[in-house]
């Protein structure tokens, strides 16, 4: 399967390229590259991947709806979906939508927590009620999805109404990349915040599609 650019995967998602696989995998278009890559790890040949716009991910009020179409266009073509969303904001809409469907979605509330691992996010969640979280795909499309949704390129002046709380900015790290480190550094700086890299490889990412 051919990895989009950033930009596509961003504003379009990304579809089957043709059906090789039993399974298809229905994500959010910010975790392709992380799931393409563990299905050449795992030589997971049974899988395919499609993915949903991952600008999804500050409207989460498109997600259940989307899910619901794809589920319905693709469900014939495959023997089994398998929803790489978790709750995502939808505030338990999407799990209920996955249980109508009868398809099985990822646990936890959001891609932080899962790519932390479920268990271990639940225990330090409390104590990082200040943090402000960043994946390798959004340290990449910073100003996609911080900076300009929030119009902070035409109004600086709103950054600390928008970050004032925050302390800390913490890079969750998929792939050791001393140049995306340096990148999630500088987003750090811009938003006033102190920097913590945490590598968290892919977390329950893995676990969890290792069960499809």
């Amino acid at each position: 399967m051919q990895l989009p650019d950033d930009t596509t995967l961003t504003t379009q998602g990304m579809t089957p390229e043709h059906r090789s696989g039993r399974v298809l995998l229905l994500a959010c278009g910010a975790l392709a590259r992380e799931i393409l890559d563990l299905i050449k790890l795992n030589n997971w040949s049974h899988m395919d991947l499609t993915c949903l716009p991952a600008i999804f991910h500050i409207h989460p009020e498109k997600i259940t709806p989307a899910v619901r179409e794809a589920v319905a266009k693709h469900r014939g073509a495959y023997d089994q979906i398998f929803v790489v969303y978790a709750d995502c904001g939808t505030g338990g809409m999407l799990q209920s939508a996955c249980d109508e469907l009868g398809v099985q979605m990822i646990a936890g509330p959001h891609c932080y927590s899962f790519f932390e691992g479920n268990d271990r996010f639940a225990e330090i969640s409390e104590d990082e009620f200040t943090a402000f979280y960043l994946t390798d795909f959004l340290v990449r499309q910073f100003d996609a999805f911080i900076i300009k949704p929030m119009g902070l390129d035409r109004h600086p002046e709103l950054l600390d109404m928008y970050f004032g709380n925050y302390e800390k900015l913490v890079y969750q790290a998929q792939t050791d990349d001393d140049a995306l480190t340096e990148k999630a550094k500088a987003c750090a700086d811009r938003l006033g915040l102190a920097f913590e890299r945490r590598f968290t490889g892919y977390g329950d990412l893995q676990t969890a599609l290792n069960t499809v």
